[in-house]
């Protein structure tokens, strides 16, 4: 039987996007329309009859809490002797918007992602909120026991190299910290100024050591450009001071 017009353009969708999850997770979705809007940015907002734009928002909120839950169990589990900051780290690895962009571009989740082409923006956490969302549109759809059986067997068994992650530490920020805490420095995060507006707002971090500027970042979250700003101090502190901040 043959579809045609907007309700046939919907069924085709609608099989295509099932027929991808299937494809990426090994199963079938219930309620189709949560992971419709999961993958649909606020920049392609539509209204609903209330007022309310309708974009993958309210379910990326939810996703990022049930993800953090199920990473942190999992790391708990697998790492009985480490400490808390330990594990405080690893999963910030993990969950943080970078790698999400990425472990979603890997999985092909950046094709069902539906956005606005003049918000494009290589910086931006599209891929990373709407992979956060998915999670959150198939706990509604599929409860809490199901999503977490999926992201550890089909997303963090399969895609997340634990091993790599523990000795990778890119988490400049919290190194300057613990350096200037152990030299007895004085450090300061400042947003000096915003650039741009709407999606393509961006933040300007200064950071002064002693009251000394020395690094700057700019992105387009304060948690990002704080990491440029700090990796960037690290490298100037290194230079001027004969390798004074060293690794933790």
């Amino acid at each position: 039987m043959a579809f045609f017009g907007p309700i046939g353009l919907l069924f085709t969708a609608d099989t295509e996007l099932s027929k991808a999850i299937r494809n990426i997770f090994g199963f079938r979705p219930g309620n189709i329309f949560l992971y419709q809007l999961a993958f649909k940015h606020k920049s392609v907002s539509s209204e609903s009859l209330n007022g309310y734009k309708m974009s993958n928002e309210r379910l990326e909120y939810l996703g990022d809490a049930v993800l953090g839950a199920v990473v942190a169990e999992y790391l708990f589990k697998k790492f009985p002797y480490k400490n808390e900051g330990f594990l405080t780290e690893m999963r910030s690895k993990i969950v943080n918007r970078i790698s999400l962009g990425k472990l979603a571009q890997k999985l092909g989740l950046d094709k069902l992602v539906s956005f606005s082409k003049d918000s494009k923006n290589p910086f931006r956490s599209v891929n990373g909120d709407a992979f956060e969302a998915f999670i959150g549109a198939m706990y509604l759809d599929k409860g809490f026991l199901f999503t977490r059986k999926i992201l550890i067997k089909r997303v963090i068994e399969m895609h997340i190299d634990l091993e790599s992650l523990e000795k990778n530490d890119t988490n400049f920020k919290s190194r300057l910290i613990e350096w200037a805490q152990k030299e007895k420095h004085a450090l300061e995060f400042n947003v000096v100024t915003e650039k741009g507006e709407g999606y393509n707002r961006q933040y300007v971090i200064e950071i002064s050591v002693d009251g000394i500027v020395h690094g700057q970042g700019t992105d387009f979250s304060i948690k990002g450009a704080e990491q440029l700003a700090s990796e960037k101090t690290m490298i100037i502190l290194m230079k001027a001071e004969n390798g004074v901040v060293s690794n933790p």
